[in-house]
């Protein structure tokens, strides 16, 4: 074969694989394009392996079972230090000198992630519940707990130092969801600093949201599922086949009013979030994860902090995962998370806060006792379904 052949049949040769390697590229431009188009607008967040900083003293947190965001920023934790096991705080059965001993129940985190305070347990004045459970800011930066033991019918009043300021309820006087002078099992409470009442997921024994005046404590009003005055008659499990249950199941696991005030409540079992009017009437519903048996898929709520809180957030402490929803319309637009004990996987994730940056907060009960940070990363496209871990791209 002559040098001009060969020449030619090698520019041909070149020729044939631009043209094929221009083939692949729109291809992938084309599916970029794709995914561009099923993707969705959502909040975007990376996991931040190294928030908190350890805790001193040798402390172990047991299940972190609550947690919120004060006006400067920092965030509470509130945990079970009953639950921490002989095996993580030897120290405190005596078998070792050192490590570990259970931290105090409230645990106070500066942006940074440095302990700044604790504080928390049984004092004189009041009755610390036999398994705290939930915590919430009011207006003036005080912190309000709940109790989820048998005998916790009532909530607690703090300042945000951990000075107590009042009780409501008090503990073993549960008479039912028509009671209008005790709880009984509250998960969380919210609370409305246009009307200065408080809203109670109450909750884990009773079935209803209760609503009462801040400062007294006094009852204003209460509803079931729907509006429906509530019923204690046990609805059996959950089948996601069967229709809509016109009651709460237990828990009743928050209630949270959002700023053009609508209260979201978490039916967690039924799989759904209910959205009332403040005075009980009932607005709309969302299933999440359905098919969810067990502890049920909706754990606790969170809003985005734009002023029109257009995303909610959704913990799901069976799916391990945060769901991602456009507010107003209920749309579920994306999830992230995975089981597991590395960052950005959940372990039974149980409470989630937002700060005033758009990061994002949570807490695992059960084995996971922990809290992790989520630093928001802007509006971005996003994978319409699950994400799986959201790991720092750097």
């Amino acid at each position: 074969m002559s040098k001009r052949s060969t020449r030619n049949l090698f520019v041909g040769a070149l020729f044939v694989a631009a043209i094929a390697a221009l083939g692949v590229g729109q291809l992938f431009l084309e599916d970029s394009a794709v995914q561009a188009q099923t993707g969705v607008e959502a909040p975007a967040f990376e996991v931040d392996p190294l928030w908190p900083q350890p805790l001193p003293n040798h402390w172990v947190m047991g299940m972190t079972i609550g947690i919120a965001v004060d006006s400067q920023d920092h965030v509470f934790v509130v945990h079970r230090p009953e639950s921490v096991s002989a095996g993580e705080a030897p120290a405190a059965n005596g078998l070792a000198e050192e490590c570990c001993v259970p931290a105090p129940p409230v645990l106070e985190f500066d942006r940074e992630g440095n302990l700044v305070n604790s504080w928390g347990g049984p004092g004189d004045g009041y009755e610390w519940p036999q398994s705290n459970h939930g915590l919430a800011f009011d207006q003036y930066d005080n912190l309000w707990i709940g109790g989820n033991g048998e005998n916790d019918a009532h909530v607690l009043k703090f300042t945000h130092d951990g000075e107590f300021i009042a009780q409501f309820g008090k503990a073993g006087m549960n008479n039912g969801s028509h009671d209008k002078e005790n709880f009984w099992r509250v998960a969380k409470v919210n609370i409305d600093p246009q009307e200065n009442e408080v809203y109670v997921a109450d909750g884990y024994g009773n079935k209803r949201v209760a609503v009462i005046d801040a400062e007294s404590g006094e009852f204003k009003r209460y509803w079931g599922a729907y509006g429906n005055p509530p019923d204690d008659a046990d609805l059996g499990r959950y089948d996601p086949n069967a229709p809509p249950a016109q009651q709460f199941r237990n828990p009743v696991h928050c209630a949270e009013l959002s700023v053009d005030r609508l209260l979201y409540v978490c039916d967690r079992v039924n799989d759904r979030v209910q959205v009332f009017q403040p005075d009980g009437t009932f607005v709309k519903e969302v299933f999440i994860e359905k098919e969810t048996l067990g502890s049920g898929s909706v754990w606790e709520i969170a809003f985005s902090r734009d002023a029109g809180q257009k995303y909610m957030y959704v913990a799901d402490g069976v799916n391990e995962r945060v769901h991602v929803l456009e507010r107003d319309s209920l749309e579920l637009l994306t999830s992230f998370g995975d089981g597991g004990r590395q960052p950005g996987q959940f372990y039974g994730v149980h409470s989630i806060a937002t700060d005033s940056d758009g990061n994002l907060y949570t807490t695992e009960t059960f084995e996971g006792r922990r809290v992790q940070r989520f630093v928001f990363k802007g509006i971005a496209n996003q994978p319409r379904g699950h994400q799986g871990v959201v790991w720092p791209s750097n």
